[in-house]
């Protein structure tokens, strides 16, 4: 494959690319009508960028929000109180630290639409250990590991980011911004050496196709709001 004049897209391209990303308006919904994975994953994109948090962070709260209820009954735990751990916790991993008070009143905000910030009393402060305890558990559950690499921001919507390689999204992503456009790239279709080749080895046509679908499952999973 001729890569003259490639140039690789850099950690502070795609930084900029996800600070473009939140600065996009959320529309408010309504998070006690609806309980799952994925809303919970939107809970934690809306109090990320309410508490002003670095893009990296908010998907590294997204993954490790996932990476948790892979290993647990999400029927034996309070969603949002692991979604807003969560947050406090990947502060810390990406050296954004978030103050756990911000982080309690920016949640209990979103959750509770129009309350006033807690005052410090005794529901703050349960709130607080709960918190404490809910980062305590997400370590021992995750044995400590912590460290993530991030494919693409929108698919940390979708639990199923965990089952497939962060280079295979990368991929996937690109390929799929290649059909929306109706670009066309050299060894494409069914050429014997595929243009994602330079990238990735081990990636398969049908695989590559089952990530497509998936990333476009995520937008289609938006839910509707007044």
């Amino acid at each position: 494959m001729d890569m003259e004049g490639y140039q690789p897209c850099s950690v502070l391209t795609v930084s900029a690319a996800l600070q473009r990303e939140k600065s996009r308006q959320i529309p408010a919904f309504d998070y006690t009508q609806k309980e799952n994975n994925f809303i919970a994953a939107r809970f934690i994109f809306e109090c990320g960028i309410k508490l002003d948090a670095q893009p990296l962070t908010i998907a590294t709260a997204a993954i490790l929000f996932h990476r948790f209820f892979k290993e647990a009954d999400v029927g034996g735990y309070d969603v949002y109180l692991i979604a807003s751990t969560t947050l406090y916790l990947a502060g810390k991993v990406k050296d954004d630290p978030l103050k756990i008070r911000d982080v309690i009143n920016v949640t209990h905000n979103t959750l509770h639409r129009g309350s006033a910030p807690l005052e410090l009393g005794d529901e703050y402060w349960n709130m607080r250990d709960a918190i404490v305890q809910a980062e305590l558990l997400i370590m021992r559950m995750l044995k400590f590991e912590v460290t993530i690499t991030h494919p693409h921001k929108d698919f940390h919507f979708e639990p199923s980011i965990l089952d497939y390689t962060p280079q295979h999204i990368a991929v996937a992503c690109i390929n799929l911004a290649l059909q929306c456009y109706g670009m066309q790239v050299p060894y494409t279709d069914e050429a014997e050496i595929l243009w994602y080749s330079a990238f990735v080895q081990d990636l398969q046509k049908d695989q590559l196709w089952e990530i497509m679908e998936k990333i476009m499952e995520v937008y289609d999973n938006e839910p509707e709001t007044a």
